[in-house]
């Protein structure tokens, strides 16, 4: 196990605003701050709260997070409130109850743990590193108007109505992002992905004073997965058994145009589960119904850019590819987007930015759309099983993990693919950039397409 301290590159001049402090807004100030770049970040929620219920990271995250901290105290405060998979696997059963296979989690590279967690708990680890260990400025509660572009600078306006500049601004802004449109040059709409999720997290009170359920929280941290047509529900234990959570996927085609998440009812959840395990309805039967969330899923078309014409404002994680749960790397992939958007800037310089910024989405994009697949590919796996095929061969239902996705440095590719990609973009024709567009009609008739030629996953 290598002990890596935390370093600071020499200062490049390069200021960065970003909107957004979620994980992958966090992840990006924490790097351009590792990468000498001025930093700060602005979010809209007033103040911090733990939020959410269970959040997986991958061992291709576990690699970022521990680079952040002396003897990886980061990675040990993160390690202290997630589940060990490595000592109770995940049991999978089918959704009559009949166990199918228990899938054992391999050993942990120290350098690139696995963490699975409350995801308001973990944030909360994140956001204190950078505001209090590095000093990176937090402005909450600042509600962004609108974006700013011009030749030599991006901003963003408040609802206040005042200006902030700076070289770069990342938008990290979520599904709903108002930097999206600027740098789409049209309004793209979510489409509902035709499922929906009931989640909730409580604690374990009326679970252990059940004869049925207390083994869950009597025997540590557990996972336990039910499969059947188009359903899929996961439950865990946490925290030595004292933490519930469960997450039950389901087919919904409910308008999100309005909102995405809302107040859960036990009575919706328990008509998902008619012909299924009794266990699965009485585990849910012991959730406060003010702790249960009914969040439909978004659904975007692939976006053809992440960045705006003048190249100097970019989309981050969800506002550019918003993941599906079953393929757990949406934070992940919104922290490979920081690590990587960091080094392009740092690579670039100052004086070249908005080619940086283009070389960012160039080595990123078709990595993130392979994995964004994954989410669907797992999701089809558990909802169309063939239950004959199943008895042959019952590794066929665990959940994928696989080494270009986990095993994957998105700091070390991000420097060694930097220069290629980046050339793509200094090449003149009579003097002038040469950044390729699909179709020249789109000058006149729509946004900008950007060519996008195969990178390494």
């Amino acid at each position: 196990m290598t002990t890596e301290q935390p370093s600071v590159r020499p200062k490049t001049g390069v200021k960065v605003i970003v909107v957004g402090a979620g994980f992958g807004g966090l992840t990006a100030a924490i790097e351009c701050h590792r990468q000498g770049h001025d930093v700060e970040i602005y979010e809209s929620f007033p103040e911090l709260k733990p939020l959410g219920d269970i959040i997986s990271f991958g061992a291709n995250a576990g690699r970022i997070f521990r680079r952040w901290g002396v003897d990886g105290e980061i990675t040990k405060k993160m390690r202290a409130i997630s589940i060990d998979l490595v000592k109770h696997g995940f049991r999978i059963h089918k959704y009559t109850g009949e166990h199918i296979i228990t899938q054992k989690t391999p050993e942990q590279d120290p350098d690139a743990p696995v963490f699975n967690g409350h995801r308001g708990e973990l944030h909360e680890i994140v956001f204190n590193h950078a505001k209090d260990d590095l000093g990176i400025p937090i402005h909450l509660g600042t509600r962004i108007g609108k974006y700013l572009e011009e030749k030599d600078c991006a901003g963003i306006e408040l609802e206040s109505g005042e200006q902030i500049f700076a070289d770069v601004v990342i938008g990290s802004d979520g599904v709903r992002s108002k930097a999206r449109e600027l740098v789409l040059g049209y309004f793209d709409r979510p489409k509902s992905s035709g499922y929906a999720v009931f989640r909730a997290w409580f604690p374990n009170t009326d679970m252990i004073a059940d004869p049925l359920t207390k083994h869950f929280c009597e025997n540590g941290d557990t996972f336990n997965g039910w499969i059947g047509q188009d359903v899929h529900f996961l439950f865990s234990t946490i925290k030595n058994g004292s933490d519930c959570c469960w997450v039950l996927t389901h087919k919904d085609d409910a308008d999100i145009d309005e909102s995405w998440s809302f107040p859960g009812k036990l009575e919706d959840v328990y008509k998902v589960f008619e012909g299924w395990d009794p266990l699965c309805k009485r585990i849910v039967s012991k959730t406060p119904e003010s702790h249960l969330v009914d969040w439909k899923l978004v659904y975007r078309d692939p976006l053809p850019t992440w960045v705006s014409k003048g190249g100097r404002i970019s989309l981050l994680g969800d506002s550019a590819h918003p993941f599906l749960p079953t393929s757990a790397q949406g934070a992940t992939q919104a922290m490979e987007d920081g690590v990587t958007l960091a080094v392009c800037l740092k690579r670039a310089g100052k004086d070249q930015i908005p080619d940086g910024v283009r070389t960012y989405q160039r080595i990123r994009y078709e990595r993130v759309k392979a994995v964004q697949k994954t989410g669907e590919t797992t999701r089809d796996m558990w909802h169309k099983a063939d239950w004959d095929k199943v008895k042959e061969d019952p590794t066929s239902v665990q959940f994928p993990r696989e080494d270009w996705i986990h095993n994957f440095d998105a700091e070390k590719n991000a420097e060694e693919e930097f220069e290629e990609n980046f050339q793509h973009f200094q090449t003149t024709v009579n003097g002038t950039r040469d950044i390729i567009y699909e179709d020249l009609a789109t000058l006149t008739e729509g946004p900008l397409v950007p060519k996008q030629l195969s990178a390494k996953l």
